[in-house]
Parts: structure tokens; C-alpha cells; sequence
């Protein structure tokens, strides 16, 4: 039986090569995801995007480098033209601000190519219950269907 399939995004790994932070909250999801890496995600198919790399590789040298080691064994997907027209359709949808153009790419890239799961702990733009109907409407209208959009402590209790 095939695996279910996860789309990794930048989040995810950054909470993996990041320090444990003082924030309570934070270093519960970090913690959160540090656990799911270990424990779960050999039960999934892996996949992320250059946008992910792109994002992963930005900032502090060492983290940066960190992130992306991460990535390596992770599958990337490739950019095709119908992902740009449902990027720019979950943009305009959203009316998202330009500096997080990228999140509307990650959503295209998980629905364009069919993964089960987008993994983020990106709840502002992306896995954000009050967004999806027209999150779903934007990707409908472009022939796909929008993945479960979720954060690791969603996957562990799977």
C-alpha cells in the first residue's frame, strides 16, 4: 500500500534546526515537530518545492545550512506551468500581502500535485481554518482539490 504524501514546508524545518526557544508556545511546536520528524514521518511520503529550499536557505549561515540538510532526502517537486496560475489564483483569492507571495506557491505545489498533506505551522496564511473555503474554491476553480492543510501535532494523532 502506498504511503500517504506530506509536502514539507519551510516551517517545519525551520523549527527542526532552530534553537529551543524561550517561548512556551514556540518550543512546544518545536518540540511537537522534533517528534514527528523522529517518530512519523517514515510512515509518509516526503515531497517539498525550490520555494521551500529558496526559503530554507535564507538567513544565518549555519541555520540556513542546517535547514537544508534537512531537505535532502526529501523529494522535490517540479515547477510546472499550471502551478504559477494556481499560485497567482490563491494570491489574489487571499489577497495576501506580497512579502508572503511564497504561500500561496507552497498550497499550489501540495494541490497541484495531489499530496494528501500540506505540513506547516504557518496558521496565519496557510493552515488557517477560516481561509479554507475559499482556499478550496480557489483550487476547484482550477481543477484541483486543496490538501489537509495541518501542523505536525495534528499528525501524530493520526
Amino acid at each position: 500500500m502506498d504511503k500517504p504524501t506530506v509536502y514539507i514546508e519551510t516551517s517545519i524545518v525551520s523549527y527542526l534546526a532552530a534553537r529551543p526557544s524561550r517561548d512556551p508556545v514556540t518550543l512546544r511546536n518545536q518540540q511537537l515537530t522534533h517528534e514527528w520528524w523522529n517518530t512519523r514521518r517514515h510512515d509518509y511520503a516526503l515531497f517539498t518545492s525550490r520555494a521551500v529550499v529558496d526559503e530554507a536557505a535564507a538567513g544565518d549561515a549555519q541555520t540556513a545550512q542546517a535547514r537544508i540538510a534537512l531537505l535532502a532526502g526529501v523529494e522535490r517537486l517540479p515547477r510546472q506551468q499550471q502551478l504559477s496560475l494556481l499560485a497567482d489564483e490563491i494570491y489574489r483569492t487571499l489577497k495576501l500581502p506580497p512579502r508572503v507571495r511564497t504561500d500561496a506557491a507552497h498550497i499550489a505545489f501540495a494541490a497541484a500535485y495531489g499530496v494528501t498533506y500540506l505540513l506547516t505551522w504557518n496558521c496565519k496564511h496557510i493552515a488557517n481554518p477560516a481561509l479554507r473555503r475559499r482556499l478550496e474554491w480557489a483550487c476547484r476553480l482550477r481543477g484541483f482539490s486543496l490538501p489537509v492543510l495541518c501542523t505536525p501535532e495534528t499528525l501524530l494523532r493520526e
